[in-house]
């Protein structure tokens, strides 16, 4: 007897299981059809063996089939098996729906070339794919007008558009995993189930390099596939728009161009000559953004002011040319027109003298010797880790999220939630990530007082990431993520291994014993850490996010590589920095991480059931309340609005602030809520004059609460060398 599995709707479960029919009119009817309840993709190719699912409704299907109770009673079932279909069948999944991919596996026809559309197979959140940017890439540049236009055209970020949060429910909900309906907000009618999701978007920054102007273009993207060539996609320009005085971030080709122009300028290389150095294939120009001190750095013209360093006359691969800066020399580039517009030699400091320990490499190179004494460290999971990776979904030890990533930001966490118990899935955050890092120096004195480095804006946390294949900064089970980018001309480059996702131990996470039995109990902490490590310049950061078993998210910045330095005149000091080898100290500076935290703490998408609550440790005036002197309380105050929620940290009252659910209550009839507490923390040190604080005013306060609006993903405007300097 057969059966045909394509009839066997199960109404109370999520699933549609298809097999044995696959035809080209297939997806109009699956679209168009009025069944209550979500039809999902087949998920098994028409030669997989049939799963336990579809052999019990093979075998309900045949019983309920027998005329009489007598018969079906006696039913016996010798054997299930799938009833292989014709080789067309399998070449059109081959095809179409599973690996390969491949359309060429179908013979040619004479007929025009049917073209399906192909279901959707990225998450909304998912990072954009090679593919994608590439579409969204040729998709503007064949909007240019005139061949003039789409040559000077270059491509400073291409990224995903994140769409709104209800289309992140709808997807969640029926289209990718967690498969929970419940996300959605209830409505009167039932929930509208929908057939597909919305085409992703990209969006693009590009400058133009003619013009000198820089835009901004929202594409659509369309995934198709035809019959006689591979799956492609398909864009269209939904928006373009030119956006005034700004300038968007520097490319690493513009650095290594604004390099070869000053190296190859006569004056320039007369300097050099007269500090003793001939070779310039030593020299190192380091291009920084010239930030915005007065009118003649408006963004009207796309500036910079290269640091100088030199490498010594040594065959060290790994010499350390940042040991050596070049002071006195004043460079102004255009980097439009790629010319050297001021130069001056103002000053004539002598290099730091060639120092063994100045380098990075292994002990023996610099007259010393490596540690011998530490015995090997391995770390290993016979069993496997205990994460389970779908695409780009995550799960572990009751946390869900998804990992995302960009050029400026790098890592992106998105739709955290927390499996408990018979609450079931409780959404925690939308979205973290950290979306800005200033570096303020603090020495009065040329070049240093002009190195306030916008690190993310200026030059991109994700575009600068590692790729972990050279040398790896995780141990044990390791699952790693690659990164996309475009360059500047446009082409796709990859980033492997650039996302490294591993358990760590982490001590003990609650210990007791029992004075009277002599027992005790211990629980130690596991924890799953996602990171990536990226390089700015001489800086390396190291960006953590770490998921604890008790609930916590914590996130962790660390910093290492190689300081920015100044030289000294021989016998001279600077008070505003440390004196760490002859000749050369280290200006101080400061660093801040900006995290931007989208919560939604036991909130669905779409509902606005947070408040902030700030939280002071208060002592109890003396009286009748406290005859002790002795008592304190935590006292809350509601952040009712942007202009309150300014804060600052405040160690003296142990300050830290509740994110809270007005309408859910723990066990104990308490609103629930996620408590965000500051680790080592600092205000700008610096007058409220700074030139710096013109365009990073949000580091006047160490906490701002807003209202969500789409669109608003960082603390200033989205290209960052402009006039305005927040939203």
């Amino acid at each position: 007897m057969l059966v045909s599995l394509d009839e066997s709707l199960l109404i109370d479960r999520d699933y549609w299981s298809i097999r044995n029919k696959i035809v080209l009119t297939f997806l109009d009817s699956f679209f168009e059809a009025a069944i209550p309840v979500m039809l999902k993709l087949q998920t098994s190719h028409p030669l997989d063996p049939l799963s336990a699912a579809e052999i019990s409704v093979a075998v309900a299907t045949v019983r309920a089939a027998g005329a009489t109770p007598e018969l079906r009673d006696s039913m016996r079932f010798i054997e299930v098996v799938l009833l292989e279909p014709d080789k067309h069948v399998v070449a059109l999944a081959d095809a179409y729906f599973f690996p390969p991919f491949q359309s060429s596996l179908l013979p040619r026809t004479k007929a025009a070339i049917p073209v399906m559309l192909k279901l959707q197979t990225s998450h909304p959140l998912d990072p954009l794919s090679a593919a994608e940017i590439s579409v969204a890439v040729a998709t503007v540049r064949a909007a240019g007008a005139t061949p003039e236009l789409r040559d000077s055209m270059r491509f400073i970020e291409v990224v995903l558009l994140e769409p709104d949060k209800h289309v992140v429910a709808l997807a969640d909900a029926y289209f990718f995993p967690p498969f929970q309906s419940s996300l959605l907000p209830r409505t009167k009618g039932g929930p509208i189930i929908p057939t597909k999701l919305p085409p992703r978007r990209a969006r693009l920054v590009v400058y133009n390099k003619r013009s000198n102007e820089t835009s901004i273009s929202i594409v659509e993207l369309s995934e198709v596939h035809a019959a006689t060539r591979g799956g492609h996609h398909r864009g269209k320009v939904i928006s373009s728009q030119v956006v005034p005085d700004v300038q968007p971030p520097m490319d690493a080709v513009e650095y290594a161009e604004c390099e070869a122009v000053v190296k190859d300028f006569p004056p320039f290389t007369e300097a050099m000559k007269k500090r003793g150095i001939e070779d310039m294939e030593l020299v190192m120009v380091d291009a920084w953004c010239v930030g915005y001190h007065s009118d003649a750095d408006a963004p009207s013209r796309r500036l910079a002011k290269p640091l100088i360093f030199c490498r010594t006359e040594s065959d060290c691969p790994m010499e350390n040319g940042y040991a050596r800066p070049v002071e006195g020399i004043h460079v102004l580039v255009d980097m439009q027109n790629m010319k050297v517009i001021e130069f001056e030699d103002r000053k004539l400091v002598p290099l730091p003298p060639a120092d063994p320990l100045r380098n990075y490499t292994p002990g023996e190179t610099r007259g010393g010797v490596d540690r011998s004494d530490v015995k090997p460290l391995q770390i290993i999971q016979l069993e496997g880790p205990s994460f389970r990776v779908n695409g780009h979904y995550i799960e572990w030890q009751k946390w869900s999220f998804r990992i995302g990533f960009t050029p400026r930001e790098g890592l992106v966490i998105h739709s955290v939630a927390y499996v408990d118990g018979s609450r079931g899935r409780r959404p925690v955050a939308h979205r973290l990530s950290f979306v800005e890092m200033v570096v303020p120096y603090g020495d009065p004195n040329e070049p240093h007082y002009r190195k306030n480095a916008f690190d993310a804006g200026e030059d991109g946390l994700g575009k600068n990431a590692h790729s972990l294949k050279k040398g790896c900064d995780c141990l044990g089970f390791i699952k790693y993520f690659d990164a996309h980018f475009t360059n500047f001309t446009g082409g796709v480059e990859t980033i492997e291994n650039c996302v490294c996702l591993h358990e760590e131990d982490h001590g003990i996470l609650w210990k007791h014993q029992d004075w009277r039995t002599g027992l005790a109990e211990v629980r130690r902490s596991r924890r799953l850490t996602v990171s990536f490590i990226c390089t700015v310049a001489n800086y390396e950061y190291g960006f953590f996010w770490h998921f604890y078993q008790d609930g916590k998210i914590e996130a962790e910045v660390k910093l290492t590589g190689i300081l920015s330095l100044g030289a000294l005149q021989p016998g001279e000091t600077r008070k505003y920095g440390t004196t760490i080898a002859p000749g050369l100290y280290a200006p101080v500076h400061q660093h801040f991480f900006v995290a931007r935290m989208d919560m939604a703490v036991d909130c669905k998408p779409g509902e606005a059931f947070n408040q902030v609550v700030e939280v002071n440790v208060e002592v109890e005036k003396p009286g009748e309340k406290n005859i002790h002197n002795n008592a304190f309380y935590a006292k809350e105050t509601l952040l009712q609005s942007e202009l309150q929620a300014m804060r600052d940290c405040n160690p003296q009252t142990a300050r830290h602030w509740i994110v809270r659910n007005t309408r859910t209550v723990n066990r104990t009839g308490q609103l629930t809520g996620y408590r965000l507490v500051p680790g080592s923390n600092c205000l700008p040190l610096a007058g409220p004059e700074a030139k710096f604080l013109r365009r990073a005013a949000f580091l006047n306060h160490n906490l701002w609460v807003t209202p969500y609006t789409h669109g608003e993903m960082f603390p200033w405007r989205r290209v960052p060398k402009s006039k305005s300097a927040c939203w």
